[in-house]
């Protein structure tokens, strides 16, 4: 059969899920599954989408094919590429937070992260004053002009986030890709050995993407002590733009964790939660992320997040939805400077019931059951005009 190989990999991906360490109750293993689902979605359109000389932009994660701790706040879009050929990348600038660019010399394994290549935001971009900019990614040449960016050895991805802070009002933009080496052609027709190879790629995309997930968090956070955060560091994988404050959390019902932050004049800072699946809570349908400018922020300028199961009436609420364990991070985009200890975190945790004392302006961050649903709808409905529409 032309499948087994994808039909074989599904099955050793199961084993991957049911024997994942962290699995200890049937809440986990559901969730699981539902991962499952997605990245067998996602590694299918990985396997369909890979063509370097005629490339196309793929939306490589969102609300049903999440990996990688994906953040709520970005549109990620990829492309595959080769080093050897001249790409075009024209579009519009929306009113985003953040627009930024990297190529990668491969993908994520269960042993390593890819080299960035090159990595920037649209402040090293000339755009015209009606938003439209047009890039070219490519082999070093002499006099290459502005807006052009040298592929280096190895290049083999290019990925752009579009990233929202305000998502009820900031617009998306428009972004395509093309290889002028091979404009006006076409690829060559499908056969049966092109299906089977697909099929076949398309299952070590998915054991790979599942295998390097479950073990990204032991590089990055679960060494570090529960219910801490660390300082702000430059996010591992090159984004030269990002920092970043990582922990994990291990709550009971009667506890919350406050994560106090000053109120950073980064255009872009946000806070989300993710399972221990190493993927973002949902965010649809529950405050279980947070950006600046959704947050409420306290008259000293800073930031304080309540993380707890009950709801605590605030509207700096993130919702725990049933994860006594679990990831937090903070991001901050689009920076200007190096960031110190004191724009990250302070972590507190305490009983659910000290709050309206450990919280120095506790009633001003009260909402009524009215404006939380309210809030609730809006993020609803900004998720399916943003990111599904």
């Amino acid at each position: 059969m032309l499948t087994q190989p994808l039909a074989d990999a599904i099955a050793e991906a199961e084993e991957v899920i049911t024997g994942a360490p962290h699995v200890r109750t049937e809440q986990d293993l559901v969730e699981g599954y539902d991962y499952l689902a997605g990245s067998i979605r996602a590694s299918l359109q990985m396997a369909w989408a890979y063509e370097r000389d005629f490339p196309y932009f793929t939306q490589s994660t969102g609300p049903y094919t999440k990996m990688g701790l994906d953040n709520p706040d970005t549109l990620y879009f990829n492309a595959n590429i080769r080093d050897d050929r001249e790409y075009v990348v024209t579009g519009t600038r929306g009113t985003t937070a953040d627009l930024s660019f990297q190529v990668l010399n491969g993908d994520y394994s269960p042993v390593d992260v890819p080299d960035s290549l090159a990595a920037f935001d649209d402040r090293q971009v000339e755009i015209a004053e009606d938003g439209t900019f047009e890039l070219r990614f490519g082999p070093a040449k002499p006099d290459p002009g502005p807006n052009y960016f040298v592929l280096g050895p190895g290049s083999a991805m290019l990925v752009v986030r579009e990233v929202h802070s305000d998502w009820a009002t900031e617009r998306r933009g428009s972004i395509q890709i093309r290889c002028e080496d091979t404009a006006g052609g076409a690829p060559p027709p499908l056969s049966r050995e092109t299906m089977a190879k697909r099929y076949g790629v398309t299952g070590k995309i998915l054991l790979s993407r599942l295998r390097t997930f479950l073990a990204f968090p032991e590089w990055f956070y679960l060494n570090l002590p529960v219910n801490t955060m660390t300082e702000p560091r430059s996010t591992p994988g090159g984004l030269t733009t990002q920092y970043s404050s990582a922990g994990h959390y291990e709550l009971g019902d009667d506890e919350v964790m406050i994560v106090t932050v000053p109120r950073s004049d980064a255009p872009y800072q946000g806070i989300q939660l993710g399972s221990m699946w190493y993927l973002s809570l949902d965010y649809i349908n529950h405050q279980t992320s947070l950006t600046a400018d959704q947050a409420r922020v306290d008259p000293d300028g800073k930031i304080r997040f309540v993380l707890s199961e009950r709801d605590p009436g605030l509207a700096n609420w993130l919702e725990r939805t049933g994860h006594d364990r679990g990831y937090v991070q903070i991001r901050w985009q689009r920076l200007s400077r190096e960031l110190t200890a004191a724009d990250g975190p302070e972590v507190e945790v305490v009983k659910f019931d000290e709050l309206p004392d450990r919280l120095p302006f506790h009633e001003r961050a009260r909402v009524s059951p009215a404006e939380w649903a309210e809030r609730i709808a809006a993020r609803q409905a900004a998720v399916a005009s943003r990111m599904l529409g």
